[in-house]
This record gives structure tokens, C-alpha cells and sequence, in this order.
């Protein structure tokens, strides 16, 4: 009888050992499983500014390309005579101007 009483005790204890162990497991996993969903929010948000960044910088390089074109403009003969057309007036000396009433 004894023996049966030791033995269930052990059954007992082990038992409770299993239970304890399966609840730290669970826990471990809950915890584990809450910083992965974190993790990936995260990393979601990372890759959006990613994308975003890099759009700004394909924005910056194509007006980059567009300044270096009217830099090559500018460096013409056409734009020299354009600006002396626009802003300072400027006429050859075979053309005619006709000029607007002002009323």
C-alpha cells in the first residue's frame, strides 16, 4: 500500500510538472507570437518609407536630368536671342515690331 501511495504521488508530482512546463511553453509561444506581429508592423511600415523615398529620389534625379538640359539650352544662341527679345527688348535690325493700342 505504501508503495501504491509513493507511486501515485510521483504520478502526481509529474503531473503537475508536465502542466507547469506546457504553461511556460504557451507562453513563451504568446509572447513570441505578440513581438512577430509587432516585428511585422514594423517592417511594413519601413518598407512604405522605403518606397516613398525612393520616389522622391527618382523625383529629384529626373529634375537633375531636366537642369542639366537647360543648362545645355541656355549655353544656345537661341536662348541668347530669346532673352534679349523677352526682357531687354532687343530686335534685329530687318524686323518690323507692331506694338498693341493702349487704351
Amino acid at each position: 500500500m505504501a508503495r501504491r501511495r509513493v507511486a501515485y504521488k510521483k504520478r502526481r508530482q509529474n503531473r503537475l510538472g508536465m502542466i507547469l512546463v506546457s504553461v511556460v511553453v504557451l507562453m513563451l509561444c504568446l509572447v513570441l507570437t505578440v513581438s512577430m506581429l509587432s516585428l511585422n508592423k514594423k517592417r511594413n511600415s519601413y518598407i512604405e518609407r522605403q518606397e516613398s523615398l525612393q520616389q522622391q529620389i527618382d523625383a529629384e534625379n529626373r529634375r537633375a536630368d531636366d537642369l542639366v538640359e537647360y543648362e545645355k539650352y541656355t549655353k544656345t544662341a537661341a536662348y541668347v536671342e530669346e532673352v534679349a527679345k523677352d526682357k531687354l527688348g532687343l530686335v534685329y535690325d530687318d524686323e518690323i515690331v507692331f506694338q498693341a493700342d493702349e487704351k
